[in-house]
C-alpha cells in the first residue's frame, strides 16, 4: 500500500495537478488540515529536484495564505469555528496559557513553532484569537515558513537522489518517522502549555 502511494505522489508529481495539490495541503495545513505539506513536497521535490524551490516557494505562499485564513478563523470565528478545531485537536485547555504567553513572547511563538512539528494551525488560530498584530503575523510567517520549506528544499535539492534511494529502500521506516513527527508534534503542544 505504501508503495502504491509513494508511486502514486511520484507520478503527480510530473502532472499539472501536481502543484495544485501541493498548494491546497499547504494553505489546509495552516489552518484546519492534520496532515503536513511535506507528504507532498518531499515525493515531488524527489521526482523533480531542478523544481524544489518552486514547491518550496508554493508551500510557503500557500501556507501563509491559509495562515492568515486561519487567523480570521481565531480573529472572528473563534467562539464557534476556532474553538471547535482547538477542542478537535485535544488542546482546549491550552488556548489560554498559550494566549497569555502571546503578550511576552508573540514573536518567537511564531517563528519557533512555524519551523517545528508542532502544529502550525494552532498558531495562526490562536494568534487571531490573542489578537496578535496582522502585519507582525503575515511577516514572521513568511520568515518562519519560507526557511522551513526552503531548507527542506536545499537538502532535497543536494542530497535528493541518495535520499531517494534511501527513501525508496526504507519506506516503511519513512512512513513511520511521517507519523513519529506529527503525532510528536501535536504530543509536543501538550506538554509545552
Amino acid at each position: 500500500m505504501l508503495r502504491r502511494l509513494y508511486d502514486w505522489t511520484l507520478s503527480l508529481a510530473g502532472s499539472p495537478r501536481a502543484v495544485w495539490a501541493l498548494a491546497a495541503i499547504s494553505f489546509a495545513e495552516s489552518s484546519f488540515f492534520p496532515v503536513p505539506p511535506d507528504v507532498l513536497l518531499v515525493p515531488m521535490a524527489l521526482a523533480r529536484p531542478e523544481r524544489s524551490f518552486l514547491y518550496a516557494g508554493i508551500c510557503t505562499i500557500s501556507s501563509v495564505i491559509g495562515g492568515l485564513f486561519g487567523y480570521a478563523i481565531g480573529a472572528l470565528l473563534y467562539d464557534t469555528l476556532g474553538h471547535w478545531i482547538i477542542q478537535a485537536y485535544g488542546y482546549g485547555q491550552n488556548v489560554e496559557a498559550f494566549r497569555e504567553a502571546y503578550a511576552s513572547y508573540g514573536e518567537w511563538i511564531i517563528l519557533i513553532k512555524g519551523l517545528t512539528p508542532i502544529p502550525y494551525k494552532l498558531v495562526t488560530i490562536t494568534s487571531g484569537f490573542a489578537g496578535y498584530n496582522l502585519l507582525w503575523f503575515t511577516i514572521l510567517s513568511i520568515i518562519t515558513r519560507g526557511a522551513r520549506f526552503y531548507i527542506l528544499a536545499v537538502l532535497l535539492r543536494r542530497f535528493g537522489a541518495p535520499a531517494k534511494e534511501i527513501l525508496e529502500r526504507n519506506l516503511g521506516l519513512a512512513a513511520v518517522l511521517l507519523v513519529a513527527t506529527v503525532v510528536g508534534g501535536f504530543a509536543a503542544v501538550r506538554f509545552i502549555f
